[in-house]
């Protein structure tokens, strides 16, 4: 009879390991964007926010400039049924929030901000967190981060003429046909007249589950209680640069401002996992709670000074879905993130820009 070999025990004993650690490798590899064909990196995704204007360290790669806002959410009764996340069932959770601009220039004119941003952290008394990134926009421009991201280089200004080139675009165009769908919206939809009176949407579909373990596929929307008025464009010619900011603390001055939390449901053959594609108006909606904001400040060390506000980041009861745009916000908030960490703490970041955006 043979002596058993220690070493090919030993090898069986770190099978399980080398397997795990392969797993790992593998699921790194899938959310940077290196793996499964993707054909972009957050990595690249933030160089070119950053190639978008000029550098402004210490600042978010997007959406620079902000407003920290706090609060509280109070869920509806019926809530509860739906999802088993603590937000849904106590009887009111705090809520540290940012309302921001798009674009890379924390001190841009408000009146560019044709799409406006509300990012919000919910912190339940068990020590979950849900975080919410919202849009002003009803669909996303792309189905996919490569569509997304070769918008974004399209955009970009030529060297020789400092514009776009007009035939990168019509390529992009061409290539991704959906992105024409979103630029036609943004050149007709009107734009509020306050952050107040904007409604902010979760373009990306999540799915509750409740006591039972049932799945609903939702997107979710935060609706004012401030009548809608449009930006006059001619008002907008004199308004001071931060305007938006001064109506809001007019505003909150007076009394806190509300949003009621929608749930719209989809149905059989809705696109779960394409942000591009809005569901249609019929759809079954809810109303699980309303988001009251009570008081605002400067983003520059306000209580958002660290926050990144990274839409995977769910309360048991709430679960991603596999959109790809979804988990590429995700991962391209985190490169961000750590960039403008890193310039902070190396003192790259001016005393008098915020630096913790």
């Amino acid at each position: 009879m043979s002596t058993p070999d220690p070493r090919r025990g030993s090898a069986l004993l770190l099978l399980p390991i080398l397997l795990v650690v392969a797993l790992l490798a593998l699921a790194f590899a899938w959310a940077g964007g290196w793996f499964g064909g993707r054909g972009v990196t957050p990595q690249a995704m933030a160089d070119t926010a950053e190639a978008s204007g000029s550098p402004q360290p210490g600042f978010r790669r997007a959406h620079s400039k902000g407003i920290c806002v706090a609060g509280a959410f109070v869920p509806a009764p019926a809530a509860a049924k739906l999802s088993t996340a603590r937000v849904f069932s106590q009887p009111s959770t705090p809520v540290l929030g940012r309302f921001s601009n798009p674009g890379n220039d924390p001190h841009a004119h408000d009146s560019k901000a044709a799409v406006r941003g509300m990012a919000l952290q919910l912190k339940t008394d068990d020590g979950q967190e849900w975080r919410m990134a919202m849009n002003s926009f009803p669909f996303f421009a792309s189905s996919t981060p490569e569509g997304f991201q070769a918008l974004n280089v399209a955009r970009l200004p030529d060297p020789a003429t400092g514009k776009p080139d007009p035939e990168k675009m019509k390529a992009v165009l061409a290539k991704h046909p959906e992105i024409a769908k979103f630029m036609e919206w943004s050149k007709s939809a009107p734009t509020p007249d306050s952050l107040a009176n904007t409604r902010f949407n979760g373009v990306n579909a999540f799915r509750l589950v409740d006591a039972e373990g049932r799945e609903r596929a939702v997107r979710w929307s935060m609706r004012p209680h401030a009548p809608f008025v449009a930006s006059d464009p001619e008002r907008l010619k004199s308004a001071s640069r931060d305007f938006l900011g001064e109506d809001l603390d007019r505003r909150l001055a007076a009394g806190p401002l509300q949003w009621d939390l929608v749930m719209q449901f989809a149905a059989p053959g809705d696109p779960i996992e394409d942000p591009s594609q809005a569901w249609p108006d019929t759809r079954p909606e809810t109303t699980v709670g309303t988001l009251t904001l009570v008081r605002a400040e400067a983003q520059a060390g306000g209580p958002c000074f660290d926050l990144n506000f990274d839409p995977l980041i769910l309360p048991t009861g709430i679960v991603a879905t596999n959109d790809p745009v979804l988990h590429a916000r995700s991962a391209v908030y985190s490169v961000s993130f750590n960039r403008r960490e890193r310039e902070i703490s190396s003192g790259q970041a001016h005393a008098d820009n915020g630096s913790a955006q």
